[in-house]
């Protein structure tokens, strides 16, 4: 199997010690960080997982999942608070974040949730590889370069969280079919987060303020109403 690089962001040096056996036993290359600010340095350099504390010194983890999405770090983040409040759980997601993880936590359960991120982040790139044989789609002046994971709009780049990217691809691999909210919560997110549904909702809205001509009659991502979202099928492929 191919050995998967990890960093864990975490100031609990137990915690870090517990992962550090379980990630290696999985057959990952495990590099650790302490500080907020020295973590978000060691992210850009490239990793397949991230996991990441909430409370840190220098800088608190939803802000550093916050940023990292905004450099363009695709690299999942899996989330990891001694707080259970339902603000953290959502605002963690919302920030572009794959999972979230409340200490203390089932060890067993920890295993299954990175086994299922390597895994869904699998299925999601044979997805988009086999969605379009050349790595692009293109509809009118919306063009999506798979490969890239660029996306232009009247030949002008626009800068999409990974979320907002995948869910983009999905639908637009599968114009005119209808996704419900929970749907493209098991696939993007890969979790059944019951009750989250908001989420998606929040995501399709910043996803249509960034590629949509008018936010009040999108054009591309349309509500089907009592089910969720679909890819406009009428529009012209090209």
């Amino acid at each position: 199997m191919e050995t998967k690089k990890v960093i864990v962001i975490e100031d609990d040096k137990e915690i870090c010690d517990l992962l550090k056996i379980h990630l290696k036993d999985l057959g990952c290359e495990v590099t650790f960080s302490h500080d907020g600010l020295e973590g978000l340095e060691m992210i850009q350099k490239g990793h397949d997982l991230i996991i990441l504390d909430i409370m840190l010194p220098g800088m608190d983890g939803i802000e550093i999942c916050q940023k990292a999405r905004a450099l363009g770090v695709n690299t999942p983040i899996m989330m990891l608070t001694a707080r259970s409040e339902e603000i953290d759980r959502v605002l963690g997601l919302e920030m572009g974040a794959d999972d979230y993880m409340v200490k203390p936590f089932s060890v067993r359960e920890f295993i299954a949730r990175v086994k299922a991120i390597f895994r869904r982040t699998k299925i999601l790139e044979e997805q988009f590889q086999e969605s379009n044989t050349k790595g692009e789609i293109k509809f009118e002046e919306l063009s999506i370069d798979v490969e890239k994971r660029k996306v232009l709009v009247d030949e002008k780049k626009v800068e999409l969280s990974p979320k907002e990217f995948e869910l983009l691809v999905l639908m637009a691999s599968n114009p005119g079919k209808s996704y419900k909210r929970s749907s493209l919560l098991s696939l993007i997110w890969g979790y059944d987060f019951e009750g989250y549904e908001h989420t998606v909702n929040s995501h399709i809205n910043r996803l249509r303020a960034k590629i949509e001509p008018d936010m009040d009659n999108p054009k591309f991502i349309l509500t089907s109403w009592g089910v969720g979202y679909s890819f406009n099928e009428d529009l012209k492929e090209s």
